[in-house]
């Protein structure tokens, strides 16, 4: 039997989506039924933040709506509009990344020559982007491709991003540590000037724990794109916000996900 067969037939005993991905959500829960059953050992953490399923499932939702989209308008590169770059997989911005990392990333994943024509369009922002993305949109990137990249590249490294800039994060439950993540992977650790005065103003309330006050600060940030033009980030900052303020003390088995 093929490994990847034999890692959907346990992601079904487990009851998870069976995609064949060894990816945390199925990590998560093998880790949760080893404690359960050999006892919760003190190990070195390796993870950077402790999310809920539901919160980083909101992130994929809020990049590409759902898979059949996905494969049907977002399988080539895209150009989001504002200030991103050429876009690809799975939220993955290529205007914010380097040509180390980009090539790290994704090598093995697409083939060499795909990658060489990602890599042309590397640190392109804005109305740049735009007009590189006719040299690449004709590449494909298989989803399956996008969810490795999403679930072992993107993920820990904005999940360590968002600790690094929100102090304490790790105390607040896991509903609002996902939509923590799901801000910085939007807006980046950028925390000066005028239109970063809510992602400043966040830091003193994650260290205090107020989740209220976080909440109002993430919907406030609407106040910096227009709603009918951009209306897409006014819904993720009031779904962001919403998960926040309501964020959950106890969840069941497999819900809390390690990134």
């Amino acid at each position: 039997m093929a490994a990847d067969t034999r890692l959907k037939a346990i992601q079904k005993r487990l009851g998870l989506k069976a995609d064949g991905l060894l990816g945390p959500v199925t990590l998560s829960k093998i880790e949760a039924l080893l404690d359960e059953k050999l006892g919760v050992q003190q190990v070195e953490v390796n993870y950077n933040l402790l999310a809920s399923e539901k919160s980083l499932q909101q992130i994929v939702q809020f990049e590409i709506s759902s898979e059949a989209y996905y494969r049907k308008y977002l399988s080539s590169p895209t150009w989001p509009g504002a200030d991103s770059g050429v876009t690809i997989g799975i939220g993955y911005d290529l205007g914010y990344h380097t040509k180390a990392q980009v090539s790290s990333d994704w090598r093995g994943k697409v083939s060499d020559e795909v990658l060489e024509n990602l890599l042309q369009v590397v640190g392109l922002k804005k109305t740049a982007a735009q007009g590189a993305l006719a040299s690449v949109n004709h590449i494909d990137v298989p989803l399956q491709a996008a969810k490795q990249v999403y679930y072992f590249c993107t993920l820990p490294a904005y999940a360590k991003k968002t600790r690094g800039v929100y102090s304490g994060i790790e105390a607040l439950p896991a509903d609002a540590q996902g939509a923590l993540l799901s801000l910085v992977f939007n807006r980046g650790t950028k925390m000066s000037g005028s239109s970063r005065r809510e992602m400043q103003a966040i830091q003193p309330l994650v260290q205090q724990g107020d989740l209220p006050g976080i909440a109002e600060q993430i919907r406030n940030m609407k106040r910096l794109w227009d709603s009918n033009r951009l209306r897409g980030l006014h819904i993720r900052r009031d779904k962001e916000a919403d998960m926040v303020e309501h964020a959950r003390i106890d969840y069941a088995d497999g819900e809390l996900i390690r990134v």
